[in-house]
């Protein structure tokens, strides 16, 4: 893939993301269709899950949140590309926050009339050249969990890290609109491929010195709402790392859809990236037989040979929901999360 290529690819997303902001609620399927391929396949979290075509996706996810979030506005802290290292596919990467006036209702939790924040995180895979070039599938996690606290209806227990809206990288260098170098981009490939395979070879529970040999000291762990953000690797460790592998046994790690570099950043997506039983404990589950699969997005900003940031996004409602825990249907019940 050139580096034409990928700026092409960036251009194209940047286009389809300013027209759906802007189109308004009629115009949503309409807006859809001018950008994505008729056998457009999306990946969202529960309850929007797989959709397929612009019609669908319209009705279902952006037109009720439209309506809900007056003057809805995308506020981006990450952009970057690259050339999968799965199969080869183009993808271009859009994370941050969605911001609008929460004034009507959305998948039964209730309006606020004040500012909300959406955390989220896009993929969105670009197939075909020149004019004819459309996005073909993408990858939508939206942190709903994090909607909800913002509405005063937190549905869990307490979380292990701090409670925050995560903030764009230290150095407020994640927008990669420009052309990035192809060394500094196989140098982040590398460093994150083999911090996973240390990860997925060790049933996910590395050890403090294996850790350290892919992670700053003072590393930065934006997890989302439910899990919480952690700061340095000792507390990484303590507030999340050791409460996972405590509460949950028999991890298998899936693989992703999609992996990539560019510069010194790097995401992935899986669907599903995990799959486990509850041991007990984690996010206030019991001990159970029972499997579920973990659909989660991570992030990630190198600083020189090591990561010093990542941001995580999992589909926690699907994940709990598996378990007989359905969080948006006990909140329409009950009017109580």
């Amino acid at each position: 893939m050139t580096d034409m290529d990928l700026q092409n690819c960036k251009r194209l997303v940047l286009d389809f993301h300013t027209a759906l902001d802007t189109a308004s609620s009629t115009d949503m399927a309409s807006t859809l269709e001018r950008f994505v391929t008729p056998d457009y396949r999306f990946r969202g979290v529960h309850p929007f899950d797989e959709r397929a075509g612009a019609g669908d996706v319209a009705e279902v996810l952006w037109r009720p949140l439209h309506t809900s979030f007056a003057h809805l506005q995308r506020r981006p802290h990450l952009f970057f590309a690259g050339e999968s290292a799965i199969d080869g596919g183009h993808w271009v990467c859009s994370a941050g926050n969605l911001m609008g006036l929460f004034d009507a209702d959305w998948l039964g939790i209730p309006a606020t009339r004040r500012i909300a924040f959406l955390p989220y995180a896009e993929f969105n895979r670009v197939t075909g050249e020149g004019d004819d070039a459309r996005v073909s599938e993408t990858g939508l996690f939206i942190d709903i969990v994090a909607v909800m606290r913002q509405a005063g209806a937190y549905p869990l227990p307490p979380q292990t890290g701090a409670a925050i809206i995560n903030p764009g990288p230290r150095p407020q260098n994640g927008l990669l609109i420009d052309v990035q170098g192809a060394e500094e981009t196989a140098k982040t490939l590398a460093l994150v491929t083999r911090m996973m395979e240390e990860l997925t070879g060790s049933d996910m529970d590395s050890s403090s010195d294996e850790l350290g040999g892919t992670w700053h000291d003072d590393m930065l762990w934006w997890g989302p709402a439910g899990i919480g953000a952690t700061y340095t690797l000792e507390r990484y460790r303590e507030q999340h790392a050791d409460p996972f592998n405590r509460g949950l046994a028999d991890i298998v790690f899936n693989g992703h859809v999609a992996r990539f570099a560019e510069g010194s950043f790097a995401g992935w997506f899986g669907w599903p990236n995990l799959s486990m039983r509850p041991s007990g404990g984690f996010m206030g589950l019991p001990s159970s037989n029972k499997r579920a699969d973990m659909r989660v997005v991570d992030l990630y900003r190198r600083q020189g040979d090591k990561l010093a940031e990542n941001w995580v996004y999992i589909d926690l409602l699907h994940f709990l929901k598996q378990q007989g825990v359905d969080v948006l249907g006990r909140l329409a019940e009950t009017g109580r999360a």
